[in-house]
């Protein structure tokens, strides 16, 4: 609770140290200095976003899966049977798999630049 009113601004009063109310306000604001900007995401996602934005060589595949699957709504949803019958080796297809989970639970999206090596 107390993390959560420093995270949104507010003030903390506790009656024991007033002194502990400075220094959560001052937490605050240095605590908010890393989160001041966030990544630029890619707004439209289809397939060869999804798979740019995966990396690991999972991009040679972009023209087969949208030929097979077509819709990035259907690739979400697709088992490794499907892409191994598609004929994608192992590792892209746990890289495709846990990518296309993480998206659906939102923890993940493609980022609109690709990273700098």
């Amino acid at each position: 609770m107390a993390w959560r009113q420093i995270l949104f601004g507010r003030r903390l009063v506790s009656a024991c140290h007033p002194s502990h109310n400075q220094s959560l306000s001052s937490l605050a604001s240095q605590f908010s200095r890393f989160f001041s900007s966030s990544a630029p995401y890619a707004v439209k996602v289809g397939i060869p976003e999804f798979l740019q934005g995966i990396g690991g060589g999972v991009e040679t595949h972009v023209a087969k899966l949208e030929t097979e699957i077509g819709d990035f709504s259907r690739l979400l949803v697709t088992r490794t049977l499907k892409l191994k019958k598609l004929g994608i080796p192992c590792k892209h297809r746990k890289l495709i798999l846990k990518y296309t989970h993480k998206y659906r639970l939102g923890l993940w999206r493609p980022r609109a630049e690709p990273l700098k090596a």
